[in-house]
């Protein structure tokens, strides 16, 4: 074949191998996809990871959809004793007195009698290790003179801090159809409780106490699972399903995670872990993620 037939025939081969490799180029740069296992109904579930030193958002789905926070409730309870401490209107050692209507509450309690009180380093521990629902209405009333004022303080608190889709009728979260919150208003009061109390954060990473000679454990099973995490409060109900906020610190990165809606407390510590680990690895900056819910696995 002569020289001039055989160059077009050899334009044609660079035309091929320049398309070749540019289609190439494009799968390599192109973000990979990835599955994430998702242990809650779609209608149930809400989460969302945000970086705690920048404040940038690192995930989220259904984040801003009404959800029923359970005992995630009791964040804001500890957050206005905490501004009490801080205020001086109470010390350590104040002795809270539990009511009769505090003592009636179901459980999880600590099971107090008519006329028994419980001093605020105590009562702090029980809400954060046992989740009282007996205690945290005693500290609402307390502090507010009627649950129902304290609940209205709650909310009040809670528009203070950015939290503008939330609302409380109760210091516990034991059921109400008008205790509605958001995962990303969960996120905000998680930030917020660092950021305002250091001095007070470390009660939301011990997992027992002693309370008259008694040791009381806990349920939050995240901690001392994943190294840095610190904290901080689990929820339940039925209406909500498994609810958990996480903080973590370590190695330079802050995270505050929360999980909505889980089926289970293990699947909810589960789905925790892995968010922790896709927040923190450089690969998944890029990656698009595709939600696999419990009822499609």
């Amino acid at each position: 074949m002569s020289l001039p037939r055989l160059f077009p025939l050899f334009q044609k081969i660079l035309a091929v191998l320049a398309l070749a490799a540019l289609m190439a180029g494009c799968s390599t740069t192109a973000p990979p996809d990835s599955v994430l296992a998702v242990p809650a109904p779609p209608q149930k579930y809400a989460a969302i990871v945000v970086d705690g030193k920048s404040g940038k958002q690192l995930f989220e789905v259904n984040s801003t959809a009404q959800r029923y926070p359970a005992s995630l409730t009791k964040m804001v309870t500890l957050y206005l004793l905490f501004e009490a401490m801080e205020t001086g209107r109470v010390t350590k050692e104040t002795q809270i007195p539990v009511s009769d209507h505090a003592a009636s509450q179901p459980p999880t309690k600590m099971r107090f009698r008519r006329g028994e009180t419980i001093d605020v380093d105590s009562a702090i521990r029980a809400i954060v290790v046992k989740s009282a629902n007996d205690v945290a209405v005693a500290v609402g009333e307390y502090l507010g003179g009627s649950e129902d004022q304290f609940a209205a303080m709650m909310t009040s608190k809670a528009r203070q801090l950015g939290m503008s889709s939330t609302t409380f009728r109760n210091a516990s979260g034991l059921p109400d159809d008008g205790q509605m919150t958001t995962a990303h208003d969960m996120a905000v009061l998680g930030m917020s409780l660092q950021r305002r109390f250091p001095r007070h954060f470390h009660y939301f990473s011990e997992s027992d106490f002693m309370f008259r000679g008694r040791l009381v454990r806990g349920h939050n099973d995240m901690l001392g699972r994943v190294r840095g995490v610190n904290g901080i409060k689990t929820g339940y109900i039925r209406a909500s399903g498994f609810n958990i906020v996480t903080s973590y610190d370590a190695d330079g990165r802050q995270l505050i995670v929360v999980v909505m809606g889980a089926d289970s407390a293990r699947q909810r510590n589960d789905h925790v872990e892995a968010l922790i680990q896709r927040s923190l690895s450089p690969s998944m900056a890029d990656t698009k993620t595709r939600l696999m819910f419990a009822e499609q696995q």
